[in-house]
């Protein structure tokens, strides 16, 4: 599995699940397939009675969500975000990057049915836009990763908010509430030092599954416990951890929900039309990201002193950030289901566009990276 490791592979692997999923849906098998995919394995427990789809993105996907929120709480403690300065530009292009997508989309969709769909053009996937700056970036400054990475990092704190906010359904607080002092437990488990290391793992995982369930019966996206748990974390223990599960969630988790999320019926959506959602989505994640920031970035160059300006990105480097920050994919997939759940036609019209949209950014960002990298690589 070390294989998965490499940003270059992931983001291959990723687009490679994508388009066999949706080229076996509009296969002959593809309505066989799909019904598996919907199927509801029988549990016995009700809050467990999920689909595979389901299981997929509601159980797996919070082991990404886990990594994302260890290297999240690293960058914010050792990293690229642990002063309020240097995470000072990131943060203010990533809401540039939030906010302008989200305006976009809602100027071009003005049914009510399709405004909730907002969110979807919001989000950045770290493994793809840092996977084609590996590709594509040899000879950019290595200040052009940090920031991308810690732009990516802040969207998706953006996104779990934004998740936690609007994608909660029928809150229940007793679950929620019983799951608190399990979150803290988790904590210090992973702290007690003196605790044997296979009694430590086992308490966590117990623990982990604990709150998963309790988080998933609360009403609150089930991912979310993920988010708590990578952010309680011992910092050692954390460290291996996301060791341990980054190829696996390089490899299996991200790939799988890929496919199981890109299984859409063309024809399906064909019945509706293409409408605002499709058109929406389309422009907002390339066209948003893009102009929210660029724009961010330029504003936070403008509010730094004029000693650290010069360490700042330059516009060719800050064109490559704001081109790769289009490719939404995963975040944006998950966000979709969320969005439109229960209405097949615009959860197709929204996957589509997020395919259709990232596909979009990979190409001008791709292009993008390779002329800026060219020309630092020429001229030093």
């Amino acid at each position: 599995m070390h294989f998965f490791r490499s940003e270059r592979v992931a983001a291959v692997v990723l687009a490679a699940a994508a388009v066999i999923g949706l080229a076996v849906a509009n296969s002959p098998i593809g309505p066989a397939v799909i019904g598996i995919r919907d199927e509801h394995p029988h549990t016995g427990i009700t809050v467990l009675d999920l689909s595979i789809g389901h299981w997929i993105a509601d159980g797996l996907l919070a082991l990404f969500f886990l990594v994302a929120a260890i290297e999240l709480r690293h960058e914010l403690t050792h990293g690229e975000l642990d002063t309020p300065r240097k995470a000072l530009a990131p943060a203010v292009a990533a809401t540039g990057g939030v906010i302008a997508p989200a305006l976009l989309y809602l100027a071009i969709v003005h049914e009510p049915a399709g405004n909730v769909g907002w969110p979807i053009p919001t989000a950045t996937d770290i493994a793809f836009a840092l996977g084609v700056l590996a590709l594509l970036g040899r000879g950019l400054p290595r200040r052009v990763r940090a920031f991308l990475l810690a732009l990516a990092v802040l969207d998706d704190l953006i996104a779990i908010a934004i998740i936690a906010a609007f994608f909660t359904r029928d809150l229940q607080p007793v679950p929620l509430l019983v799951a608190v002092p399990l979150i803290a437990a988790f904590g210090w488990v992973s702290a007690r030092r003196s605790l044997a290391p296979a009694v430590r793992v086992v308490l966590l995982v117990a623990i982990g599954v604990a709150v998963w369930a309790l988080v998933l019966s609360s009403g609150i996206h089930a991912t979310i416990a993920g988010v708590a748990l990578g952010l309680v974390f011992s910092p050692g223990p954390a460290h291996r951890t996301r060791h341990t599960l980054e190829p696996w969630v390089n490899g299996v988790v991200l790939p799988l929900f890929a496919l199981s999320a890109s299984m859409v019926a063309i024809p399906e959506v064909r019945e509706g039309g293409l409408g605002g959602v499709f058109w929406g989505v389309l422009i907002a994640l390339p066209v948003g990201k893009l102009l929210g920031i660029t724009a961010g970035a330029l504003i936070s160059r403008r509010m730094m002193p004029a000693s650290e300006r010069a360490v700042a990105l330059r516009l060719p480097e800050v064109l490559v950030v704001a081109t790769l920050g289009g490719v939404g994919f995963t975040i944006s997939l998950l966000m979709a289901e969320l969005a439109f759940r229960g209405e097949t036609t615009l959860v197709a019209s929204a996957t589509l566009a997020v395919l259709a949209g990232s596909l979009v950014a990979i190409l001008v960002g791709g292009v993008t990276t390779a002329v800026v990298a060219r020309r630092m690589r020429v001229s030093s």
